[in-house]
């Protein structure tokens, strides 16, 4: 199937309120059905990494397509799922998980320490009708995008997508890598920068944190 770029998120929203993945395969032979094997595993249980490989390497088995590369367990559960790193309150697919398998994790509000610990580093399918799972998954795809304008070797980027320069800017801020945003910033056309408020302010900022020996 071929989306339109506007067409991409409805798609994976209304594949993620499915409750079984469309066309379930008894065994992984491709990414597509990788992708659908761990979105059902972790629709039914939320699970660290160390608790996801064994049960996901079991499935690449005979079964994988000869001729199709292998992705790398890590690699399909960035790019199409979330992790709670144990800020703010624990989301409710993972809550819901723990309340009803743990019988020590009953009853707990979902800020409650010892839930959020128990949480922590869980990986969980985002919930198509919550904006702000929605967001964060966007939020990944453009800073995977952003990644791209890092290895930029050339003089100049002469075609960029605004939201990725924001989100790239925002999270570089937040990790105080303030050459990042220098260095692409210089690479950018003058009216790319000069032309949006956040991205010259937070260039602004960089310059000058940088000139301080911040």
């Amino acid at each position: 199937m071929v989306f339109l770029p506007e067409q991409v998120a409805e798609y994976d929203k209304k594949r993620m309120q499915v409750a079984v993945a469309p066309q379930m395969e008894m065994f992984v032979s491709d990414e597509r059905s990788a992708i659908d094997w761990l979105s059902d595993f972790l629709k039914r249980r939320p699970s660290t990494y160390q608790e996801i490989s064994p049960e996901f390497m079991g499935q690449l088995g005979a079964g994988w397509k000869k001729h199709e590369v292998k992705p790398e367990l890590a690699a399909l559960l960035e790019d199409n799922f979330l992790k709670y790193d144990g800020t703010g309150e624990v989301p409710s697919q993972i809550h819901s998980y723990l309340s009803s398998n743990h019988k020590d994790q009953r009853g707990l509000d979902k800020s409650d320490p010892t839930l959020v610990a128990k949480a922590k580093d869980r990986w969980y399918v985002p919930d198509p009708n919550k904006a702000q799972d929605l967001e964060k998954k966007r939020e990944k795809a453009l800073l995977k995008e952003f990644e791209t304008y890092k290895a930029f070797t050339g003089r100049k980027i002469k075609e960029s997508r605004l939201e990725v320069l924001r989100a790239g800017f925002r999270a570089a801020w937040a990790a105080k890598d303030y050459q990042t945003i220098i260095g692409i910033a210089n690479k950018l056309p003058e009216e790319t920068l000069q032309e949006d408020e956040k991205l010259l302010t937070l260039y602004d900022l960089a310059l000058t944190r940088t000139e301080d020996g911040i």
